[in-house]
């Protein structure tokens, strides 16, 4: 960090602690600061939308930003807000911006990382209880990821699994070592107690995003009998010492229409959750159940229903593939995020289990320059209309074509298949989006 970004971050710290005196009339003073900062040239249209936002303080938006200040915990509020705004975007930006100039890459914007393949539930359509208890990365690998990342201006890492809280001390280390970076964790949330909520509160840069299918009967149908309720119990922990957590959710062709429902996304902001991931079934691995994908008109569903309660309810959601229009198409590859299985083995995708790099022998450099994540580089996006992202659910034959070029090889260690083979369980469910898809992307972008 040079000494004008330095400065000019701790500027922005200082103004920070100015805005929680009264948020409503200083924030606006905070974002005209973040505007004159290097990395602000990046970001024209969130600052733009956020400058909106506070202009009217009756859209729902404006409600959601100022409940960070009735229902979050000060110290946390303003470690993420930190972490989030400064390290992660208006100084890792130039950053990453300069690595993919120097050397024609992607860098990603957040790294994925398995901790383990461990898990203490066995989900129906899950690959991860497949593939054993015993792959996990060393804390010393994970350190050592973080760090090269940091190098490149990346500061944003989510836990993945198998159960990320199984390795509970080693997520607060690493969130103790890392102060400058944000932690987030994709977690069933059976494991959240009074103790790690205390560990939480202490180092103040962990965020959960509790797995939740529904209800409790959609719930415990899929992740086991008693799963909702130890969730419920989560969010009331969470919730009552004022941590900042989401939820995430996959929607399939069993629960899609109570995953979109008013009432659903009603409870989730009842439970306290502040952003919800939203995910739609792949049928990754052997024990993949295709009859799960949700179908064409289920997921035109999710998309109206997500863009309609973005303007009525005070939580975010994202829909990481209808939302495609707004990172202009697959963010995968390094392009905006990659994956880090606990076998070390660098993904594309946490849904794409093919890889020809892994951290053990090469450094995140190495593996972004490497053929298959130049293979991703080269031919995103994959496809003009941004609402069929992907290259395996929405274009199949994308992703075999980038597979079969970089050499790359499954890393399902359970049951390899071919590119082609995991591709052919999506292309009845691309065949019957498509016409769904271009109609709606005509009508939102009259073509």
């Amino acid at each position: 960090m040079g000494i004008k970004q330095g400065m000019q971050a701790f500027a922005i710290k200082q103004a920070l602690s100015y805005v929680d005196k009264d948020p409503e009339a200083n924030l606006p003073k905070l974002l005209a600061l973040a505007d004159k900062f290097p990395g602000a040239k990046y970001f024209p249209g969130p600052l733009e939308f956020a400058h909106k936002i506070l202009a009217d303080k009756n859209n729902n938006w404006y409600r959601f930003a100022m409940s960070f200040w009735s229902d979050i915990d000060d110290g946390v509020r303003k470690k993420i807000f930190e972490n989030f705004i400064i390290n992660s975007n208006l100084l890792g930006w130039p950053l990453m911006e300069e690595t993919r100039k120097k050397y024609g890459c992607s860098v990603p914007w957040a790294i994925l990382m398995d901790l383990t393949s461990a898990c203490n539930l066995h989900c129906v359509g899950c690959w991860a209880a497949d593939y054993g208890k015993n792959m996990s990365m060393e804390y010393e690998t994970l350190d050592s990821i973080i760090n090269q990342a940091n190098a490149m201006g990346t500061y944003m890492f989510l836990y993945t699994g198998g159960e990320p809280l199984v390795r509970k001390a080693d997520i607060i280390k690493l969130c103790e070592a890392h102060q400058d970076c944000v932690f987030l964790s994709f977690t069933n949330g059976t494991l959240i107690d009074e103790a790690f909520a205390d560990e939480m509160l202490r180092v103040k840069n962990f965020i959960p995003a509790i797995s939740v299918e529904g209800f409790e009967e959609a719930t415990d149908a899929r992740r086991g009998k008693g799963t909702y309720q130890a969730v419920v119990r989560a969010t009331e922990i969470l919730k009552r010492k004022k941590l900042l957590f989401g939820t995430s959710c996959c929607y399939t062709s069993a629960n899609a229409e109570v995953i979109g429902s008013e009432e659903y996304f009603d409870q989730m902001v009842k439970w306290g959750s502040k952003f919800c991931w939203l995910f739609t079934y792949m049928p990754v691995g052997a024990g993949a159940k295709p009859d799960l994908l949700a179908t064409a008109e289920q997921r035109e569903f999710m998309y109206h229903q997500v863009r309609k309660f973005r303007q009525t309810k005070p939580i975010f959601a994202l829909d990481f593939w209808n939302d495609g229009e707004y990172v202009n198409g697959c963010i995968a590859g390094g392009r905006r995020y990659l994956h880090i299985n606990a076998n070390g083995d660098i993904e594309p995708c946490a849904f794409i289990h093919y890889s020809d790099s892994n951290i053990h022998e090469k450094t995140l450099l190495e593996a972004y320059c490497s053929p298959l994540f130049m293979e991703y580089h080269n031919n995103q996006p994959f496809n003009k209309n941004m609402l069929r992202p992907c290259p395996a659910l929405d274009n199949p034959a994308r992703l075999s074509q980038m597979v079969n070029a970089s050499g790359a090889h499954s890393t399902d260690l359970a049951s390899p298949e071919k590119a082609e083979e995991f591709c052919g369980k999506c292309v009845e469910a691309a065949k019957n989006w498509k016409p769904a898809a271009d109609k709606l992307w005509s009508e939102s972008h009259k073509v």
